[in-house]
This record gives C-alpha cells, sequence and structure tokens, in this order.
C-alpha cells in the first residue's frame, strides 16, 4: 500500500529564534549617565509582604524570605528593612546584677534606654569613693576614740571578772597561769605549793614521793574541780563580753560608714528612680554595711602580685568587691536607630547568648552574673534578626531554644551545656522580655517541610515573603538595570558599559529567564558577567565595555565549564556514543536532554528505541526496570500507554508488548520532555515507517496526543546543533519543538546563522501527528466515521499492526 505524503511544514525563520534588544531602546550612551538604583529589581509583590512583616508587630508574625536561592539575601534584606525604615518601640537598657538573697539567681535590671553604661560608670564610681573614704574614716580620730573608749570599757569588764576569780582562787593557794599546748598557750588553774604553780597532773607524783599528804592531794584535787568549774563559767562571760565588743565595734563602723554609704545609694536613687533599681540599691547599701572588712585595707593593699610560684587565683577568689558590679548586656546610644542585625554564624551562644565559665584554684567551673553575655538576640530586641533557616535547623540547640523564646517572648541566658557536661555552676539568671522580628531566608522546600511537619512553624513565622526569579520586560528594567550597573561600576572601579553592551546583558537576561517578555531578577548573574566584560575591556585599554567584550565575557564562561560537554561531543563525532545525524530508521529517533554539572547546563542528544512484540505486558520502561527512572519519566510512560489506548484501542483491546531505551544512558533519567519522542519511536516500530534520523525530537505528551513546552529548550536545540557540525551538515538536519516554545527562544547567533543560510531547521509543532508526519513524511491520517483511518497514513499502518496482533494473540490463545 503506497504512503500518503505528508503535508510540508515550514521551518522557523531566523528572525524568530531570538528576542534581540534595540540598543536606541537604552536611554543613556553609557550606564555612566545612568540614575543609580540600589534596590531590587521587579519585587514589588515581596516589599509588600515584607512591609507588612516588619510593620505587623502582633504576636507570630515572624517572616520566612524564599527564592531567589545561591545570591546574597541575608544583605539584601538587611538592606530593604533599612530603606523601609520602620519604627517600633524602642528596647530599654539591660543589665544583671547580683542577687544578694541567691547569687544563683541574677537579678534583672531594665534601664531607660542610654542609661545602662551611665549606671555602671557611677556605680563603680560610687564604690571606689567608698573605698578611698571608709578607710580614712575608720582611721579618723573622732572613730578611733570612741573605738578606744569601746575596747576600754570591756578590757575593764574583762578584767574585774578575771581580777575577782583570782583573788578567790588565791585563798585557797591556787593561781591562774597559762599551759603551752603546741603552739597556743591555753588559761589553766595551777596549785601553788611552796610559792610554786604546780600542774595538777604532778600531784600524784608528790604523794607517791611522799611530799604531800594522800588527804591534802585530795582536797587539793577537789578544789581544783571547783574552781576549773567555776573558771568555764567566768570564761563563758568573758566570750559574751568579746561578743557584745565586736557588735558594738560593728555598730560603731556601720555608723560611721552609713553617712558614706547612704550618700553614695541616695544619690544613686535619686537619678535612677525606678523602683526595681531603688530595690537593688537598697539591697546593696546592706550588704556594704553588712560587709565592711573589706572597705578597711587601702585601695591597693589587696592587689600585690603573688610570690614566685604563687598560683594566681581568679577574680571571683581574689575580689571582694565584684558582687557590687553591673554587667551590661544591652546599652543603646541615645539617637541608636531601629537594630537590624544580619547573624551569619547563628550557634547557639551567638543568638542567645552564653555564661562564660572560669576555672578556679580549686579545680572545678565557677560563673557568677558578671559572666553572662548576651547574643545577637538580644542585640535584635525592638529589632530584626536576619539568619539563614538552614543554619539554624543544623546548629546544636537553636531551634529548640528559637520557638520557646518566640512562642513565650522571653529569653533565658543559659551555657552551651555540651562544651561543658561535667559544670558545677546552675546559674539560673532572670528571664528577659525580648521583641526582636525573626526574619528566616531559606528555600521553598525547606519551607513547605516546616509548614507540614513543625507545628509550631505555622504560629511563629506567619508570613512568607517570596522574592520572584524574574520580571516583566518594560522600559523600567533597562533603567533598573543600568542604574544598578552605575552603582556596581561606581563601587567596584568597573568601567561604564555602552548601549550595546547593554543590550546584550539585556538579552543575557531574558535567556536566564527562560522566556521572551521576562527578564531574571538574579542580578548577581549580570553582575558577574559585567564584572568579566570589564575586566576584558580593561586589559585591552578600551572603554567603555562594548557588545564584543560581553559576548567574549560569556563565551569565556562557558569555556571554564563546558569540558565534559565537549568530551561528549567528542564521543559523539568518534561513534563512541551513537548519534546519526542522517539518514532513516525505524523504531529509533533522537532525543534531546539536558545535563546540569556545576551549574552549567547544556543538550545532549540521546538514541532513543522502541521495539514491539506480540503480548499483553504493555509498554516497558527499560529505565525504570534498571532503576534509572524518576517519578515523572515514569508519568510520561503511563501517558504514553494513555494515547495509544485513546487511539488506537476503542474497538480492539490493546494486546502489546512494546519496550523503550535511552540507549547508552547509565545515569538516572527524569522528566517527561522525551514523552512524544518516546511516541514517535513506538508509532514508527508499529508502523515499520523509519523515522528521520537528522531530525531530533523534544516535548512532552498529553493523552490527548498534544505537545506540551518543556525546559532547557535552547540548550537543548544547541547541543544537536553542536553535534550536527562536528559531524557535517547536510542541509536538512534540525529539531521539533513544542510550539509553545517559540516565544522562549533565544539561540545562540551562529545557530540563527545557519538556520539563515538553510544548514539547520527548527520545527514547532502542536501535536503527535505533526511531528510523525515530519519525521517520516507520511501523513499522519484522519480517523474516519468508521473508526478507521485513512489509508496509508501512520496512523493507519499502526492501527493495522495493532489489530493484527490482537487477532494473531485471540487465536493464538
Amino acid at each position: 500500500m503506497s504512503h500518503k505524503p505528508a503535508p510540508k511544514t515550514a521551518s522557523l525563520p531566523p528572525e524568530k529564534l531570538r528576542w534581540r534588544c534595540d540598543p536606541s531602546q537604552i536611554p543613556f550612551a553609557t550606564t555612566a549617565e545612568a540614575e543609580p538604583v540600589d534596590r531590587e529589581l521587579g519585587q514589588d509583590r515581596a516589599l509588600r509582604a515584607l512591609r507588612m512583616g516588619v510593620e505587623l508587630n502582633s504576636p507570630g508574625f515572624n517572616l520566612y524570605v524564599c527564592g531567589l536561592s545561591g545570591t546574597s539575601r541575608g544583605g539584601m534584606i538587611v538592606r530593604m528593612i533599612e530603606e523601609l525604615n520602620p519604627s517600633p518601640a524602642p528596647s530599654p537598657d539591660r543589665c544583671y546584677v547580683n542577687n544578694f538573697k541567691n547569687s544563683d539567681r541574677p537579678r534583672l535590671l531594665t534601664l531607660p534606654r542610654g542609661q545602662a553604661n551611665a549606671f555602671k560608670k557611677e556605680t563603680e564610681s560610687g564604690l571606689e569613693f567608698l573605698r578611698r573614704r571608709i578607710p580614712q574614716v575608720f582611721e579618723g580620730e573622732p572613730f578611733q576614740r570612741q573605738k578606744t573608749r569601746i575596747v576600754e570599757r570591756f578590757t575593764q569588764r574583762e578584767k574585774e571578772l578575771m581580777d575577782d576569780f583570782t583573788r578567790r582562787i588565791a585563798r585557797d593557794q591556787f593561781a591562774l597561769g597559762r599551759m603551752q599546748v603546741g603552739a597556743v598557750a591555753l588559761p589553766e588553774i595551777f596549785p601553788v605549793l611552796e610559792g610554786q604553780m604546780v600542774p595538777i597532773e604532778e600531784i600524784p607524783k608528790l604523794v607517791q614521793d611522799g611530799k604531800m599528804e594522800t588527804a591534802a592531794a585530795e582536797e587539793l584535787e577537789r578544789k581544783y574541780d571547783q574552781f576549773r568549774q567555776e573558771f568555764t563559767v567566768v570564761y563563758r562571760k568573758t566570750l559574751s563580753l568579746s561578743r557584745e565588743l565586736a557588735s558594738e565595734m560593728s555598730y560603731l563602723e556601720q555608723e560611721a560608714a552609713s553617712v558614706l554609704v547612704d550618700g553614695v545609694i541616695e544619690e544613686l536613687k535619686e537619678k535612677y528612680s525606678s523602683t526595681q533599681v531603688a530595690e537593688y540599691l537598697e539591697e546593696v547599701r546592706h550588704h556594704i554595711l553588712d560587709n565592711l572588712e573589706p572597705f578597711k585595707e587601702r585601695e591597693g593593699e589587696d592587689e600585690q602580685p603573688p610570690s614566685d610560684g604563687a598560683p594566681r587565683l581568679e577574680r571571683s577568689e581574689r575580689d571582694p568587691f565584684r558582687v557590687y558590679g553591673v554587667n551590661v548586656i544591652l546599652a543603646h546610644a541615645e539617637n541608636e536607630m531601629c537594630p537590624v542585625i544580619f547573624e551569619t554564624v547563628p550557634t547557639y551562644a551567638n543568638l542567645f547568648g552564653t555564661i562564660h565559665r572560669a576555672y578556679d584554684a580549686r579545680g572545678g567551673w565557677s560563673s557568677d552574673f558578671m559572666d553572662l553575655r548576651g547574643g545577637s538576640m538580644l542585640r535584635a530586641d525592638g529589632g530584626y534578626l536576619v539568619m539563614y533557616a538552614l543554619d539554624a535547623l543544623t546548629e546544636p540547640g537553636v531551634w529548640r531554644t528559637l520557638k520557646r523564646t518566640l512562642n513565650h517572648g522571653k529569653l533565658e541566658i543559659q551555657p552551651v551545656d555540651f562544651f561543658f557536661p561535667f559544670a558545677t555552676a546552675a546559674l539560673k539568671p532572670e528571664p528577659i522580655d525580648v521583641h526582636a522580628k525573626i526574619i528566616l531566608i531559606g528555600d521553598r522546600q525547606l519551607y513547605e517541610v516546616l509548614h507540614n511537619f513543625e507545628d509550631d512553624f505555622k504560629k511563629i513565622f506567619k508570613v512568607r515573603v517570596e522574592f520572584d526569579e524574574e520580571m516583566v520586560w518594560s522600559d523600567a528594567v533597562i533603567r533598573q538595570y543600568g542604574g544598578r550597573l552605575r552603582q556596581l561600576s561606581e563601587e567596584e572601579g568597573l568601567c561604564p558599559f555602552d548601549r550595546s553592551a547593554m543590550a546584550t546583558l539585556l538579552e543575557y537576561g531574558v535567556r536566564r529567564a527562560g522566556r521572551r517578555g521576562k527578564v531574571t531578577a538574579r542580578f548577581t548573574e549580570i553582575a558577574d558577567v559585567a564584572r568579566e566584560a570589564s575586566y576584558i575591556a580593561r586589559q585591552r585599554g578600551e572603554t567603555p565595555a562594548t557588545a564584543g567584550h560581553v559576548r567574549e565575557a560569556l563565551e569565556a564562561k562557558i569555556e571554564r565549564h563546558n569540558l565534559y560537554e565537549t568530551k561528549i561531543r567528542e564521543m559523539i563525532e568518534q561513534d563512541l556514543l551513537l548519534i546519526d545525524t542522517d539518514g532513516e530508521r525505524a523504531g529509533q529517533v533522537n532525543g534531546l536532554s539536558v545535563m546540569e554539572i556545576g551549574g552549567y547546563a547544556f543538550g545532549k542528544p540521546v538514541r532513543i528505541t522502541a521495539s514491539v512484540a506480540l503480548g499483553k505486558s504493555g509498554i516497558i520502561n527499560i529505565e525504570r526496570e534498571s532503576n534509572l527512572s524518576g517519578r515523572l519519566h515514569d508519568k510520561g510512560i503511563q501517558i504514553i500507554s494513555g494515547f495509544l489506548r485513546r487511539t488506537f484501542a476503542q474497538d480492539k483491546p490493546l494486546s502489546l508488548a512494546a519496550s523503550l531505551c535511552f540507549e547508552q544512558s547509565y545515569t538516572g533519567i527524569d522528566g517527561d520532555s522525551a514523552s512524544s519522542t518516546e511516541i514517535y519511536a513506538l508509532l514508527s516500530a508499529l508502523s515499520e515507517l523509519p523515522i528521520r534520523q537528522d531530525i531530533a525530537v523534544t516535548g512532552s505528551v498529553n493523552q490527548q496526543g498534544d505537545i506540551q513546552c518543556i525546559g532547557g529548550v535552547n540548550s537543548k536545540i544547541e547541543g544537536f546543533y553542536d553535534v550536527c557540525r562536528v559531524k557535517g551538515f547536510t542541509g536538512r538536519q534540525g529539531v521539533l519543538i513544542p510550539k509553545e516554545n517559540t516565544e522562549d527562544l533565544m539561540l545562540r547567533d551562529d545557530v540563527i546563522e545557519a538556520v539563515a543560510q538553510g544548514k539547520f531547521h527548527i520545527y514547532p509543532v502542536s501535536s503527535v501527528a505533526e511531528g510523525i508526519e515530519i519525521l517520516t513524511g507520511t501523513s499522519a491520517g484522519t480517523q474516519l466515521a468508521t473508526g478507521r483511518f485513512e489509508d496509508g497514513t501512520v496512523f493507519a499502518l499502526a492501527d493495522q499492526r495493532l489489530r493484527q496482533m490482537a487477532e494473531t494473540l485471540r487465536e493464538y490463545e
């Protein structure tokens, strides 16, 4: 049966293969004349969300920023917030002081903004004043005179007690003396024999020697015991007198020092009138007056360096005045702006603060209120804290503590316990009320994971700010690109760019966006090309940079990344990888794939083959059977099965066993952009019509047979073009692409030139029928009212083969 020829399909003309930016559209001769622009390009949606999140101070309205990954989003967010100039309620100053009632729970003082450092300085000044003046008071003549009177009075009372006891025991031949016990001389009662004091222990020896009668010795011992008991009573009275003396001396010292202490404390209370500060100062007053001993030494006397070999003690052990210190953990200047902090290293200590621990002379860790340190969460109080979400999740302890802090609005400074597992200090500082707005930066996938599996995330991060990676083309885009390039040139000393260079950079931006009418918002990529172009121009002593410099920079960038692509092309040229660019063959089609290595994407042709046989297993995906197929590719195979059932199995069962294979593919395959290619291979195998090998195909398909757009169309076309170039042009080679991708074409100049010369062709198709006609040169065929297809067409031949297979299978069974 003769085949019905297909109608001729026209290739796209050169002017449809690339969008050109007319340099005359550029409103300035060079970027040096452009108006500087420092805001982000085309991010109005993100700015609206950011403004709302920044200005809304309700609980839980923290922000999660996604999009524009791979750019310096942290610095960009900080700059955008500063431009919005929000005005939240200013945060007060914070400082920790000693809790004299419980030193393990440091007290938090909240002071008006800008007063913490002044409070600390004046407290230290008052303490220095007391350390200098209290010794002078104690050494002064009035104090010494009162002290002497008190001492003399108690000394006289003690002397009277002892003299009375001495007189009473002397009447019975006893005397009060001292006995040496080791290095200490203790008071002792001695019998007096022949004018000599004899220890009571020697009396039995005198009896043995016959120097004393037994009865006299017994009477002497009885009286000794009696006097010993009386002496105990007297001695207790002297101890009571000593305590009374110490109490009166303490009262005298407190009375003498209270004038100075009260003056310092009252002066501080007048300047810092809050109830919280007043309560603390009262505790300081009482503690100083109850602990005047350190103030008796003149300043500097206790700070002599230790002798050689003596251990140096920590300050907490040798400085008794440390308890009166003020640890300022958050202080502000008077006109300080709203804090916007970008924490690039969000460790636990950097975010939430920590408690420093010192090794003391006893061999243990110790810490007190002066060792408390604040983190960026505290410094951002009343402002904004920006950090990367992935860092917050991976740093030990950070995410859990961040959730707790945001849920309760309180920050508790604690040490990083996993660094000090055997620490003895157990400080629990008073929590701090914080009102910092947290801005997490991450990608969309991480947001979805947190939103779906982390309940607290939805409560505390209610604002999603999403940056678009492309923007609609307009004259404003030209001005913004020009302004950003001027700013870049001024900041980094680059040469200016003329109209042609600007137009080429804009075209590159459109290609990076992937569709005409759009341009990339990733200005960092444009800036990198601009830097290289400026470098090339400077190397040649030329300025401003031109389109030639930009194109050379783009070519150099590709050359640095395309070694793997070059190796693959060499293997194809040497027929190590089998890709035909001429001739015809049934059941075999050149597909187009995209490979990405290190951020560089390029097109790679791949041979796709199909074989069909009698059976009921349907379509076998060899890639799936080899565990090399992704889910999207598996879905594409199921869509192909649906297309075959819809087209050919309405009046008979689909009795088919077919296999599809990506030949010489040893890595994973995913995506459905080859599904139309696989259909063409199957139709060719069924109809036994050969397919042109000088045409490569890309495009996904639905069950209705419509060709759908795909990604990476420019790379795919250029990849097959490069293969045709190295294997030799025939004038018939080309590619089939989805018609919907026509607006995405931004091809290289050499590809466009080859099309203009008739060496290469690009065919847009919208259906499987159009594509198979180009590939086979035979009409696809229209379905008749009988359900059959026109004789001699591709579909008719395929339908006839399937019918024969169904009848044969039925007869066989």
